[in-house]
Order: structure tokens, then sequence, then C-alpha cells
């Protein structure tokens, strides 16, 4: 049988319907037409760059993104719509299942395996296309590994075992795919970013000047992060010596640094990482144009649902869909800690003009990183990009990694102190330095995964990180700045509800298991 490639729904194109019960419709064209110019392959990649797990970052005003999820079911993050958005009540009371948020889960299912999907049909069929260099072979095909790996990772650390599939064409005899074990995920999740890492013949410069096109540190970031996620739940293959390595040619390649501080908090680094997409500190960032596509409602999410009112906006709906809690904001010292001072991270107050007078509205802490003035105030469009991996990330993956496989290093040490003198910046960084060298192991580990709390609290990381270490962060009122793990199994939220063992991994849609009576369910579920 021909193998007939429906662009309009593989590619997104929109055509007509006219003579439809012809053998090959105009709206259709076969595999072989498709690749037949080198423009089909660019284009078979670029479509990668807006499918599936790229596009879970970005968010809608009240149910938030995918990728706040974790931060709902972890307790220290609330939504103001939580009311209406079950998927915030059935994560924040542990009520998940395969059933009461199906659809949620179903979205998130689809749009990973439809990149997967366009992944591997770029993967199988760019080498064939004709006129194509060799060198633009390797790297239009290490973008789209890329790709596939960044969806199967999101896949294996919210399901778990899931269906790995790499052939673009689906038969009859294979329509009911089973689950492949994690580890066998991972394994090829690390396959195809070490062809684009090794054989990509990808740029090493910043992404942010490759024309936002994937850079060879992009993929090395993810791989560290790969690497340091599979030496803890569930696999605990102790990979901490190949996420050093790829961590440090990161930090070695010399292309990359923390944004510093300027003279005055206005002018602070994080400031600077809110208003700024070219910056040499990003090296996975989701590019958009307020022209062509804005990126959603992250500005809106910096005010609270009742400043919807207060008719400045050009928003027509606001809230505060990524509130964090208060024992959030406690694993901040907020006596020396810049990032959580007002209108650095975070925030709980604006001041405007009102028919000539002065009003200053409060409100509950939100997110500060996402305010645009131009979008809050002018557009009601962000043009804002969405930064995934930064080279702070990158400095606390080698920090935790050495100290993992080589000890309590001077080098494991600076990695970690050059990303806290930032954040402590009336503190002389030899203070720091002292200060983490009278660590022991165990303390100076925890060290690490407290800053990664603290540095990249608004990307994402908190829950794969208690996936990954099986320990909850605990703070307290009374002792700002200090945070206590406990084991997250048997621990009870600030909602009242108590982790159990199945609540590591998510549950997988019922209406997936109807379709596919081989998945199976997640143990618990």
């Amino acid at each position: 049988m021909k193998k007939i490639l429906a662009i309009a729904m593989i590619f997104g194109v929109l055509t007509s319907c006219d003579k439809f019960l012809e053998e090959e419709p105009r709206s259709e064209m076969s595999v072989d037409q498709f690749f037949s110019y080198p423009t089909h392959a660019y284009n078979a990649v670029n479509v990668l760059y807006r499918t599936g797990a790229p596009t879970f970052y970005g968010s809608g005003v009240y149910g938030g993104s995918r990728a706040m999820l974790g931060g709902y079911i972890s307790g220290l993050f609330d939504n103001e719509y939580k009311g209406q958005e079950v998927h915030v009540q059935h994560s924040q009371n542990l009520t998940l299942n395969g059933t009461n948020l199906g659809s949620y889960f179903d979205g998130a299912w689809d749009d990973c395996y439809l990149a997967i999907s366009r992944a591997n049909l770029a993967i199988n069929n760019i080498p064939e296309t004709p006129d194509l260099e060799e060198s633009e072979i390797k790297l239009l095909t290490a973008q789209a590994r890329f790709f596939r790996a960044f969806n199967y990772y999101y896949l294996v650390k919210t399901f778990g075992d899931v269906p790995l599939i790499l052939d673009a064409y689906s038969s009859l005899d294979n329509l009911y795919v089973e689950r492949t074990p994690t580890a066998q995920v991972y394994a090829q999740i690390v396959e195809d970013l070490k062809y684009a890492v090794e054989e990509g013949g990808l740029a090493d410069v910043p992404m942010t000047e490759n024309g936002y096109r994937i850079s060879k540190s992009t993929v090395a970031a993810l791989l560290a992060d790969v690497y340091l996620n599979m030496s803890g739940y569930p696999l605990q293959e102790a990979r901490y010596a190949e996420a050093a390595a790829m961590a440090r040619s990161i930090i070695s390649s010399g292309n990359y640094a923390l944004i510093q501080n300027g003279a005055t908090e206005n002018e602070s680094a994080y400031n600077v990482m809110r208003v700024s997409d070219n910056e040499s500190e990003y090296l996975y960032s989701i590019e958009y144009d307020a022209s062509i596509e804005d990126n959603y409602w992250q500005p809106a999410i910096c005010y609270p649902n009742s400043a919807t009112s207060w008719g400045i906006f050009a928003y027509s709906i606001t809230n505060n869909a990524y509130r964090p809690t208060k024992e959030f904001l406690w694993i901040y010292d907020d006596e020396k800690d810049l990032r959580v001072q007002n209108k650095q991270y975070f925030h709980n107050n604006l001041t405007y003009m009102d028919g000539g007078v002065e009003v200053t509205k409060t409100f509950e802490t939100a997110p500060y990183l996402w305010h645009n003035d131009e979008a809050l105030f002018e557009t009601g469009k962000n043009p804002k990009d969405i930064v995934v991996y930064r080279y702070a990330e990158v400095l606390l993956i080698a920090a935790e990694a050495i100290a993992q496989t080589e000890g309590v290093t001077d080098e494991a040490i600076g990695y970690l102190a050059d990303v806290q003198a930032r954040a402590y910046w009336q503190t002389d960084r030899s203070e720091i330095v002292a200060e983490l060298s009278g660590l022991s192991f165990d303390a100076f580990i925890k060290a690490v995964w407290k800053e990664r709390l603290r540095e990249l609290a608004l990307e994402y990381k908190i829950w794969a990180d208690v996936q990954r270490t099986r320990q909850y962060p605990v703070t307290n009122e009374n002792t700002k700045g200090e945070v206590t793990f406990v084991d997250v199994i048997g621990h009870t939220t600030i909602w009242g509800k108590t982790f159990e063992e199945k609540h590591l991994l998510f549950p997988i849609s019922e209406n997936e298991r109807q379709r596919n009576p081989n998945l199976g369910q997640n143990e618990g579920y």
C-alpha cells in the first residue's frame, strides 16, 4: 500500500476537500512527493518547534500551563481559579485518576505523540530528500531527534513506562502498542541527544545567536538534565558522571555566562531576565513574536483576578494562576536574597495614575518575572520568549553531579557559589565559598537542592526534583531561608493530603486505555 501523508493533519495546512473520493486527494501528498525538495525537509523540522511539549510552557489565564501541574500537586503553588479548573483541584487533593482528568491527560499524551510522529517522519525521510547536503541532513536530523527526545522526556517523567514508537508509519498489525519500560525509553532519549551533540553539526553558540535554532549546548543542557534525573527515581542508574560531563562541556565552551546585577534593584539580573530575550545565560528559549503569535497569558498571570476591575490593563482577564504559597516563599531568606524582594521574581503591589491621582493596589504575592509593560498596558499580547534552560541551572547540575561523583570539590563549590553570589548580592562571594566549604557531603547536596528551589522557582522544576530525590522541602515562617527535606511518601501537604507512592507518576487516561487496551494503568490508580 502506498504510504499517504495527510498534510492537513501533519503540517497544519488547510486545503480544499474537493474530489475527496479520489485515491490521492489534493489535500494529501505521498511521503515520496513531500520529501522531494530541501524546503520540505526544513518545513518538517520547523513544525517541531511548535508541537508537543514546547507548547506546554505557554499558559491560559484560567488554568495555567501544563508545565504548572507539578507545582500544583506539590502543594507549593496555587491558582485563584481552581474552583473551576478541576485539574488544579484534583492535583492539590491528590485525587487524580485516569477518568476525572481523562481529557486533560489525553491532551498531553496526544500532543506529545503528534510531535513524536512528526519527528519520526522527519528522521526517516530527511536522509532520502534530494539535493540536501550531508551537513544539512545531519543538522536537520539532530534537531528532529532533539524534539523527539524532549517529548519522550516529558512523557516518561509524567507517566513512567510509555510506548516507544520510532517508526513514522503505523500498521494494523501494530495498532495496540504496549508500554515500553522506562529504562528503554530513557536509553532512546540518550541515544537521540548524543547523536545531536556528537554528530549533528549543531552550531556551538548560544541559541539566541543561532537564529533561535537548537544549538549544541541546547542539547547538552537537556542531556545533562536527563542524566541527572536518570540518577534518581525510578531508575537510580547513577548517571551523575555523565551529567557532570555534559554540564562541564557547556561551562568550558565559554559561550555562556550569568547575567550580572546592575547598580540598583531595578537593574538586577532578574529584571534583565524579565525584559530581555537575547542573553548569554539562555540555552533553550521558545521564541515568540507578538506580531505573529503571542505567548499566551504570562503577564496577566502576574496579577490577581480582582485586578480585572482596575480598568488599566489591555488584557480582559487577570488571574494569579501560579501563586506561590507562603510555605514556598519561606524557602528564601527575605533579608538577604534579592530574588524574593519585591519586583524581582515576585511582587505584591502596583502603583499607577488614575485621573491624576496616584493609586496603589496590594495583593497576594504573584509572579513578577512575567510582567511586561507593553503587553499589560498597550497590546494585550506578550512578545517575551519563554526560557526553558538557563546557564544557572547548568551550574547547579554541575555542582550536584560533581559532588556526587568526586566529592565536595572546589569546582563544585564554585559553581554553587556563582548562583548564590548573584542572589545574595550584598554578601561577598568569598564568604559564600567559605560557608559552603564547611558543609558535609549530605549538607552540600541539599544546599544545591535548596538553590534549585529558589533559582528555578518559576521554571517548573519543583515536582521533577521531588520525583527524582523522593524528598519534599519543608519550611517554617520562623526560620525563613532554611529548608528541611523529608521523605515525600507519607508527607502531608498544606492542603492536608498525604503523598503515596502512586503520586510520583500521573495516571494514564482511561480514554487512551480504551483506545489501546495494552497500555495498562500505573500502579495505585
